[in-house]
């Protein structure tokens, strides 16, 4: 993998590159659709491909895992060729997946004992076989096992946390080193900032993260509860440490507004559920704010979803049609919000991007953040 820096804002730390894996380029700042169990929720491939035009999807390897298993995506000949994907797709290493199973799962030095959600089943996660099920799913681009602190999250644990966590990238980056890809093309492995709200831990795990001189870095356990402006200030901390010529992926951010703020302090990648998730529950994001399509107001508006349109579905469906569908609770409601949302999103990165290299992006940004945030 390469990375190559094009523009750096002067007025913030926004910056402008491409990502070059052997599945294609990615344009940086970039968004990244989860597709947890191999597909974006409730997208056909094709319009994940064409119409929203994403560059590169996330994969779950804490999902994939468990089903369908290593054994038949091996068979398939890795993920990209089972799910019809031949563009750069992301996996992280399930530790987000079982910091949430906290209920369900024991952690120490080795790695982490926890139960299926499906079916009860043990299993066990360890920084060699994680890195392993990553080589049989075949991303571009893989993240070590890690533990996510909870927010809040008391000084004492956070730092015995990120020992663990440092112990397993240790042992993370020895086993890559020590085994092959499976399909003919490499794969890149990103360590982990961890330290929880704690400047001091942050600033630890930064620097030893960006002595390990990584493909790119990835900045974890936040948007996790803490407030946006905590969320803001770890990250313009650790943006100042990472190495400047490599990628940086924020995860799990977010809304709009997390997004182009997570850019001005020199995020290049961000990942998150919430297009989907929220567009299935009837939010809508737009250029001039969000809807809320059940509501009634929406009832007899027969414009497009978002009048400037960022998506084929912007055009071709009303807001009053698609609020019927909610209201009818139609799956097609829920896939055309989804698909409108993502679109959204990767038009948003695309044009904080082309103000980067234009060199406007500080007066851009902040007009956009208002008109983004506002309820319609």
């Amino acid at each position: 993998m390469q990375f190559s820096l094009e523009k750096t804002d002067t007025k913030t730390a926004a910056r402008a590159g491409t990502i070059t894996t052997d599945h294609g380029k990615i344009e940086t700042p970039i968004f990244m659709p989860v597709g947890t169990v191999g597909s974006v929720k409730g997208i056909h491939m094709n319009a994940v491909k064409e119409d929203i035009n994403a560059q590169i999807i996330l994969g779950n390897t804490y999902h994939l895992y468990l089903r369908p298993g290593t054994d038949i995506i091996e068979a398939a000949g890795g993920l990209h060729k089972f799910n019809s994907w031949d563009r750069p797709i992301l996996t992280d290493s399930g530790g987000y997946q079982v910091y949430s199973l906290s209920a369900n799962r024991k952690l120490n030095e080795d790695g982490v004992l926890f139960r299926s959600h499906i079916d009860g089943s043990k299993h066990l996660f360890t920084p060699e076989n994680v890195i392993d099920i990553e080589r049989s799913i075949g991303a571009d681009i893989m993240m070590v096992l890690d533990e996510c602190t909870p927010y809040p999250c008391d000084y004492t644990y956070a730092k015995k946390s990120l020992e663990i966590t440092h112990n397993w990238l240790h042992r993370c980056v020895q086993h890559m080193n020590e085994t092959e890809p499976k399909y003919g093309y490499e794969q890149s492995l990103f360590p982990i900032v961890q330290g929880s709200t704690y400047r001091d831990l942050r600033t630890q795990s930064a620097e030893k993260i960006a002595s390990y001189e990584a493909d790119g870095n990835a900045i974890g356990g936040l948007s996790v509860g803490e407030p946006h402006e905590v969320m803001y200030e770890m990250t313009e901390l650790v943006c100042g440490i990472l190495p400047k010529d490599k990628p940086r992926y924020l995860m799990g951010v977010g809304t709009p507004e997390n997004i182009l703020e997570s850019i001005a302090l020199g995020v290049d990648m961000m990942d998150c559920v919430m297009p989907t998730r929220n567009g299935r529950n009837g939010m809508l994001f737009t250029k001039n704010g969000i809807i809320n399509i059940k509501n009634k107001k929406w009832e007899n508006d027969f414009s497009p979803l978002d009048s400037e349109g960022t998506s084929h579905v912007d055009q071709a469906y009303s807001r009053a049609y698609v609020r019927h569908l909610f209201s009818a609770r139609e799956f097609l409601g829920s896939m055309i919000a989804s698909q409108h949302n993502l679109a959204f999103y990767l038009w948003l990165v695309n044009e904080a991007r082309q103000h980067i290299l234009a060199g406007d992006f500080d007066v851009w940004k902040e007009q956009m953040v208002k008109q983004v945030s506002q309820r319609l």
